[in-house]
This record gives structure tokens, sequence and C-alpha cells, in this order.
């Protein structure tokens, strides 16, 4: 996982999104947050998003915000149409949505990788949305890693495509005797 001295590195803090070359590459920490990458293997080029929440629910907006899982998949809507190119052509993968405090949230579903319309839990939300939303712009998930406990490490070679994932388990707390 070593970068080539030539390779900037961008790091994305919570709700940035950054799209380049395959002279990037981006690396960010997710919690409950979800991160969605799309590559495009003939021309090297791809982006990540780094989303919070579904949705600000507002019908119209000045200016995207990645914070919310919509207005990010539009981010990526907008530089891909930029380079001259088509959704269908890139590789899309999903991280993220860990449960924070499985002391609270037990019987989640998104601890298990699955999702529910019922589930309040941030994490099992945003994981729900990350397949909708892809879906409903027509397109597979090649690869993800989404819900169970604890936070990820992602790092995304835009050179490469590969997307490399370590996840850390949330620590429980002993109650005192």
């Amino acid at each position: 996982m070593n970068k080539p001295d030539h390779i900037r590195e961008v790091v994305l803090q919570p709700g940035e999104f950054h799209f380049g070359d395959e002279n990037t590459r981006i690396r960010t920490l997710l919690g409950s947050c979800v991160s969605i990458t799309m590559w495009h293997p003939q021309r090297k080029i791809g982006g990540m998003c780094h989303y919070m929440i579904p949705s600000r629910n507002v019908p119209q907006v000045k200016m995207l915000d990645g914070r919310y899982a919509d207005e990010a998949m539009e981010m990526f809507i907008r530089q891909i149409k930029a380079f001259g190119t088509h959704p269908s052509e890139y590789k899309v993968k999903a991280f993220g949505g860990g449960n924070m405090f499985p002391d609270i949230a037990r019987n989640c579903a998104c601890l298990v990788g699955e999702t529910s319309e019922d589930c309040t839990s941030v994490s099992c939300r945003n994981t729900g949305t990350a397949r909708s939303i892809i879906a409903m712009h027509g397109l597979e998930i090649e690869a993800h890693d989404l819900g169970g406990e604890g936070h990820r490490n992602i790092v995304f070679d835009i050179w490469s495509g590969h997307v490399w994932v370590r996840q850390a388990k949330v620590i429980k707390r002993r109650s005192a005797p």
C-alpha cells in the first residue's frame, strides 16, 4: 500500500467529496458515515464521497453539500459528465455505516449487513441509502463493506482502482461492579 512519490494524497473529512486522476490517492476515516467510490478503469479517474446522513430533504438547493448522500451522488454525476464519461462506465464500491454504539442498537439490521425501513440508527439508514441511491442511478455495487460495528480506515488509489479497508471494532465498556 506504499504510494509512489508523485502521488497527491487527499484526506476527506466528513461531508467532503473529491474527484481526481491517476495521480491521486484519497483516504478517509468512517464511523457511521459512508463513502462511495467510483472509478473509471480505462481513463483512471474517479472519486470518493464521505456522507454523513441520507438527505437534508430540501427540494431545491443552491449549492450541493457532500454531507448528504443524495447530494454527494449528484456531485459524482456532475464530475462524471464534466469528464465526458457516463456513470455506467464506472466501478462502484461502498464502505462504512458502522454502528458506533452497539450496546444501544443491539438488534439493528445493519449489524448483519441488512437494511430495515424501521431502523432509526444513522448507520443503518446510511447503509440502506448507499445501496438504494446507487441502484436508483442504474449502477451496481462491485464491492462493499457496510454495517457491522466500529470505524473503518479507507484508502482509494485512483491509479489502480484498489480500495483498502481496515476496520476496528468498538471496544465495549464494562459495567462497574
